[in-house]
C-alpha cells in the first residue's frame, strides 16, 4: 500500500506542519505502508495545458505520476480568500477525470477562520467526487489558533489527525480487499 501526503500550497508553513505530523503518524502506526510526501512548495509544476499527465516532464510529471500510483492520498490545503490555492487546483487539472478512482482521499485543512470549513464542503469535496475519489468523510480542520511556532498545540487536533490516519489506512485496506475479491470473481 502506498500513501502520498500532498501539501497543496507553495507558500506558508501551517499546512506543511500538519502534513509532516500526519506523515510521521502514518510511519509510526503503519511501518509497512510506503509513504511519500509531495510539498508543492518544493516542486516546479507547470500549469495544466490539457495534455495527458504522462506527456509532461520534470517535476510536473513526477508529481502527477506519484499521485496516480498512490493507493491513498492525504491532501493538506490551506484556505486562501475563501478558496483552495491555485497550486492545488492546478494539480487536479493536470490529472485525468478518473484520477482518483479506486483511491482513498483524506483531507486536512488549515484556515484562519472557522467559517472556512464551507470551502471543503462546497469546493474540495465536489472536485474529488467528480474525480471518482473515495473520500474519508471526517476531515481534519485546523485553525490558526491551533499552531504556535510551527507546532500543533491543540491535543484535539493531534487526536483527529491520528484518527484520520487510521481511517485512511483501514479504508484503503478494505477497498483493496473488496476490489481484489471482485476481480477474482472473473476468473481470468
Amino acid at each position: 500500500m502506498k500513501i502520498v501526503g500532498l501539501s497543496g500550497s507553495n507558500v506558508g508553513s501551517k499546512t506543511r506542519t500538519a502534513i509532516d505530523y500526519t506523515i510521521q503518524t502514518v510511519k509510526q502506526k503503519y511501518p509497512d505502508i510506503e509513504v511519500a510526501l509531495i510539498d508543492l512548495a518544493e516542486y516546479d509544476v507547470q500549469f495544466s495545458d490539457g495534455r495527458n499527465f504522462l506527456e509532461y516532464e520534470g517535476d510536473t510529471k513526477y508529481v502527477a505520476q506519484t499521485l496516480m500510483e498512490a493507493d491513498a492520498i492525504i491532501i493538506g490545503t490551506p484556505i486562501f480568500q475563501a478558496s483552495i490555492p491555485a497550486t492545488l487546483k492546478n494539480i487536479f487539472d493536470l490529472l485525468p477525470i478518473n484520477a482518483f478512482q479506486d483511491k482513498i482521499v483524506s483531507i486536512l485543512v488549515t484556515a484562519g477562520s472557522a467559517k472556512h470549513y464551507l470551502i471543503v464542503e462546497q469546493q474540495l469535496k465536489p472536485i474529488l467526487t467528480y474525480m471518482k475519489a473515495q473520500i474519508v468523510q471526517t476531515y481534519v480542520f485546523i485553525e490558526e489558533k491551533d499552531f504556535y511556532q510551527k507546532e500543533i498545540t491543540n491535543d484535539d487536533v493531534l487526536f483527529r489527525i491520528n484518527r484520520l490516519v487510521e481511517d485512511t489506512a483501514v479504508l484503503t485496506e478494505t477497498y483493496t480487499k473488496i476490489r481484489e475479491a471482485k476481480e477474482a470473481e472473473y476468473g481470468f
